[in-house]
């Protein structure tokens, strides 16, 4: 998400009543820190110094490509994340870029402009790669979802219900729309999140889109409803085997610093919210269930600095998250923060373990 301005409260002991915002000025300088530091990280004992919670320990963390160029485009400005089908990673620039990055050294290896149909750029926010290795790119201009072959043609758009349109076409606010996306297992179905509230529904209720595999094409499907955390959105979804969601929230307090957590979500036995108009916690409405993993303030460090206050120096506007492998009985999660190309801001990749 770009540079937005929204009022909220921060939980966790943070300042109440206090202005959220996802960036500052977007005015780059070079950087003179590329730092990888790594943690020992033991599988069977949470309870080891790069632990973060009982379920979540951090690796490691790279700022290699903070402030970096590759085939004079800016490296930076990351909001998404997603495996490729040549074992290389492809990592999402909401200034319509995708590049490829290397999987182990997350060097850029490539990078491919992306536009609308007109030409013009894209908030290319959300990114999943399908299993023909076409890319399902979100914006959230309008908010819109594309399929876009590898080499950056857009081959068709899916269809948005009416009330997630930004206003005044629909219910959605500008900048607040189609932040993450993923695939559910077997790969027949698409899912998109808000970042936050649509206009009708309580505030911290954000509605999560499906989309069904019918025909080669992906048709609207179920609509579910998750509630947030005081303050925060959610910038980021990632499907697991077995239908579950990690989630991301995250949100930013001048002064103060980001708040970024990862949750455990389980869409599975909740309502179909499509049909139903207003979301105001009314009963008979099941929210999908979660269940906290971490939040990532209570990570180790690991020597890690911020170019503004931060309760954690390891944190920053943390926004892509894919599912990398697994390990000993735990998912590799690899995390990346989206710089906003702002000289108070970091582009930061994170190697976490997480056991479920």
């Amino acid at each position: 998400m770009r540079l937005r301005t929204v009022l909220a409260t921060l939980t966790a002991g943070l300042a109440a009543a206090a202005t959220l915002t996802a960036a500052g000025p977007a005015n780059a300088h070079p950087a003179t820190s590329k730092a990888t530091n790594t943690a020992t990280s033991t599988a069977t004992n949470t309870t080891t110094s790069n632990a973060c919670s009982p379920a979540v320990s951090l690796d490691s963390f790279s700022d290699a490509l903070d402030k970096t160029t590759f085939d004079g485009t800016f490296v930076g400005n990351f909001s998404a994340l997603a495996p490729d089908r040549d074992g290389s990673l492809a990592a999402l620039s909401d200034r319509s870029s995708l590049f490829g990055l290397d999987a182990e050294s997350l060097a850029p290896k490539s990078v491919v402009p992306l536009a609308d149909e007109s030409g013009a750029a894209l908030d290319s926010e959300g990114l999943a790669i399908d299993r023909d290795g076409t890319r399902l790119i979100t914006s959230e201009t309008e908010p819109s979802i594309r399929r876009y072959s590898r080499d950056g043609k857009i081959l068709d758009r899916l269809p948005v219900p009416s009330s997630l349109l930004v206003a005044p076409a629909g219910r959605a606010t500008s900048n607040q729309t189609f932040e993450g996306l993923t695939l559910l297992p077997g790969g027949r179905t698409l899912l998109a999140s808000m970042e936050y509230a649509i206009s009708g529904d309580s505030t911290g209720i954000v509605r999560f889109q499906t989309w069904q595999r019918q025909h080669g094409r992906f048709a609207l499907s179920a609509q579910y409803a998750y509630r947030t955390d005081s303050g925060l959105g959610v910038p980021e979804v990632q499907a697991l085997s077995d239908g579950r969601l990690l989630v991301l929230e995250r949100g930013f307090t001048v002064g103060v610093g980001n708040t970024v957590r990862l949750y455990l979500a389980d869409p599975r036995h909740a309502t179909d919210t499509g049909g139903v108009a207003n979301l105001t916690g009314q009963d008979g409405v099941r929210l999908v269930k979660k269940t906290l993993l971490a939040d990532i303030v209570n990570c180790p460090s690991l020597g890690a600095t911020a170019k503004q206050p931060q309760p954690n120096p390891l944190l920053d506007n943390i926004e892509g998250m894919v599912i990398t492998g697994r390990a000993k009985g735990r998912l590799e999660v690899l995390l990346v923060s989206d710089d906003n190309q702002n000289a108070a801001q970091t582009t930061r990749f994170y190697r976490l373990r997480v056991r479920l």
